[in-house]
């Protein structure tokens, strides 16, 4: 079955959600939130979104943000893979971390912003981790009701589209304890909410980049590096390209691997697509992946490394 598009647009706000695979919890100690709200927030600084809202609960994590650029999936790719990878190299295991694709509802900040706000905040009360929301310490709550400060939440954007005051908000949030509320009964398509005429735009920036063709994701953030971008570089910086890398099918060295790790953070390509290019098996390029993120992290010489060819591509 062919994936269902979504709308990548600028100055668009998303509610995302994304779920451990067969729900298994994704967060098993307080490094493992630390470490995925510092890939978030590198995310920020390198996609250029703003963070309205978060709650990263056991098995799940809600956002709420607004994107810039059309750069969702590119965004959303670099978060849970990099997160993935640190878990896994952490524990020393393989495989999918999240269960399938996260879910994208593109949202009229008008009409729900404030409603889908205290939903997040209020997930870990519903769930029984909490009595009150500012008891919970892995979401955003605290830092809109400044009761910390947060590097994450874009605070001014906050109280743009936000419209009360602190003591409003909280009230406001209190008040939905309990409460059977549904923020997504109305849902169109499943994944536009927003008014009549919110979704009628929509649905027309939507049929849009359809018939555009402007469905890639890789084309969808502000400077787009290619594969033939990073094979230019690659050759300079090592003597040989994709094309010697491809010729033997050995265990991948070093620059074969920081290749991988480059096609996958910087030309947004998934393992399936890495292996296409490569002449590699998918399973092989997640393996190669994951070694030089282990290497990253053990070796400052490696980590080095990386960080000079991703200041080449920054230019």
């Amino acid at each position: 079955m062919a994936r269902p598009y979504r709308l990548q647009a600028e100055n668009c706000f998303y509610h995302i959600t994304s779920r451990g695979d067969d729900r298994k919890k994704i967060y098993v100690s307080e490094y493992d939130h630390e470490k995925f709200l510092e890939y978030l927030l590198k995310a920020k600084k390198r996609f250029e979104f703003y963070v309205y809202a978060y709650a990263l609960m056991p098995n799940h994590y809600h956002l709420l943000i607004k994107t810039l650029h059309a750069n969702i999936s590119r965004l959303m790719h670099y978060i849970n893979s990099s997160y993935t990878t640190y878990y896994n190299v952490k524990r020393k295991r393989v495989g999918h971390l999240f269960q399938g694709r996260y879910k994208s509802i593109v949202v009229d900040s008008d009409s729900y912003f404030s409603t889908l706000s205290r939903y997040i905040h209020l997930n870990p009360v519903k769930a029984g981790l909490v009595d009150l929301p500012e008891e919970y310490k892995w979401s955003s709550y605290n830092a809109c009701i400044a009761k910390k400060k947060d590097t994450i939440i874009d605070e001014v954007e906050v109280n743009k589209v936000l419209n009360m005051s602190i003591k409003q908000y909280r009230q406001f949030v209190i008040e939905g304890i309990g409460a059977t509320e549904d923020p997504f009964k109305d849902l169109y398509g499943g994944f536009l909410l927003g008014s009549a005429e919110f979704i009628k735009d929509k649905l027309d920036e939507l049929k849009g980049q359809v018939e555009g063709g402007e469905f890639s994701h890789k084309s969808a953030f502000k400077k787009h590096i290619t594969v033939e971008d990073i094979n230019k570089v690659i050759s300079r910086e090592y003597g040989r390209g994709l094309k010697e890398m491809c010729a033997k099918r050995t265990w991948p060295t070093r620059d074969k691997r920081i290749a991988i790790y480059l096609m996958r953070e910087l030309a947004g390509l998934d393992n399936r697509e890495i292996a296409d290019v490569l002449g590699m098996n998918s399973s092989a390029v997640s393996k190669a992946a994951t070694t030089i993120e282990k290497d990253m992290h053990d070796d400052s010489r490696v980590r080095k490394e990386i960080q000079r060819l991703f200041s080449i591509f920054e230019g």
